[in-house]
């Protein structure tokens, strides 16, 4: 017997944003299509997490719609339920192409979540900084940034872009982005 894996009730997602909506389901999927029901591929705007879920029939949600995936059932009004948790490479060609885009908006809708990130980012090691995970900062930007939070500290992304001459949302997407490709990598940012 399998032993079921204890979700911890603190990082399910409650909503999430489309990626690719598949009104027959699957592609390669064998059934009939009036047996097929119709999928979308998503991404969680809390933990990022990728995920499958069935859609309601009368249901034809748009590429980046954020929908509710939460406990509350009565409360989903476009997804009827949770199918799988999907690796980076399960996604089609049209979530992967879309997912950059889809996270750049939740990243500026959370804005304050992720100007405190830098504002609060720390050491890992003594030889590793979390800033120094962020793509394109090395040692001479990650000490830009804590020397520039030291005088005061970081208010908006324009802040950071001003003050640091990086662009924090690309690098946040960017770093996303690696942490879904690669589930295995010892430092995580964003993911679970």
């Amino acid at each position: 017997m399998k032993k079921g894996r204890k979700i911890d009730k603190e990082k399910l997602e409650d909503y999430a944003y489309v990626l690719d909506f598949l009104p027959y389901g699957h592609p390669d999927d064998k059934r009939p299509l009036h047996k097929r029901e119709p999928l979308a591929q998503v991404v969680g705007e809390k933990f990022f997490t990728l995920l499958e879920v069935s859609v309601k029939k009368d249901k034809n949600p748009l590429v980046g719609d954020r929908v509710y995936i939460g406990k509350d059932l009565m409360q989903r009004d476009v997804v009827n339920k949770i199918k799988r948790r999907l690796r980076y490479e399960e996604l089609t060609a049209t979530a992967k192409s879309e997912l950059p885009y889809v996270l750049e908006q939740i990243v500026k809708q959370q804005e304050d979540r992720f100007v405190e990130f830098f504002n609060k980012a720390e050491s890992i090691t003594t030889k590793l900084h979390q800033l120094e995970l962020l793509p394109g900062v090395g040692k001479k930007t990650m000490w830009a940034i804590i020397e520039e939070r030291k005088k005061e500290p970081f208010k908006s992304f324009e802040d950071i872009a001003k003050r640091i001459k990086i662009d924090p949302v690309k690098c946040i997407v960017q770093r996303i982005i690696y942490e879904l490709q690669n589930p295995n990598t010892k430092y995580k940012l964003f993911t679970l």
